[in-house]
């Protein structure tokens, strides 16, 4: 039955686009299944990046139930090329908002990390001791730097969300 539809509105779609050819019969038979027809919302990142909020620094941050998880953007891990080294807190350390809290090395260069906002660490990324190319690889899901607790909320509104972040970049790359 699902398949039926979906050619259905394949063929809804064929006709419009090319009305000289279909049957005329072609559209009223397309009105009598609304919606069965899904549109798809493409976009270039993934989903989940929504909800991440970006430094100027390129560090993002995805907040949830009070921890934020951090790491480097793609932009900054483009930049860097690839991660040989990745040196982070330990668990218990506390951060202000831009304390420098590690260091990423690369084939090209060195850069620092800063903490997006305040609060303790909690966890660190492990699997990037063994295998510091997860920044590279997967830098919004596996290649995670650290958690976090958050101790001043207020912080995270301050920070950029992805279209801010995206013109930011396209500001500094002119």
């Amino acid at each position: 039955m699902a398949a039926y539809a979906v050619l259905r509105c394949a063929s809804a779609r064929f006709s419009r686009s090319l009305p000289k050819l279909s049957p005329p019969l072609a559209s009223p038979a397309a009105r009598l299944l609304p919606g069965t027809c899904f549109k798809r919302d493409l976009s270039v990142t993934p989903r989940f990046n929504a909800a991440l909020k970006y430094t100027d620094k390129h560090e993002w941050v995805r907040v949830k139930d009070g921890v934020g998880t951090v790491g480097i953007s793609n932009f900054a891990q483009e930049a860097l090329g690839d991660v040989v080294y990745c040196g982070l807190p330990e668990v218990g350390t506390k951060l202000s908002q831009s304390d420098e809290f590690g260091a990423l090395e690369s084939v090209k260069a060195a850069s620092e990390l800063y903490s997006p906002l305040t609060g303790e660490v909690t966890e660190v990324n492990d699997a990037l001791s063994d295998n510091p190319g997860l920044v590279n690889k997967s830098c919004y899901k596996d290649g995670w730097l650290i958690k976090m607790t958050i101790s001043k909320p207020e912080e995270v509104d301050a920070l950029m969300d992805e279209a801010a972040y995206e013109r930011y970049i396209r500001s500094i790359e002119d």
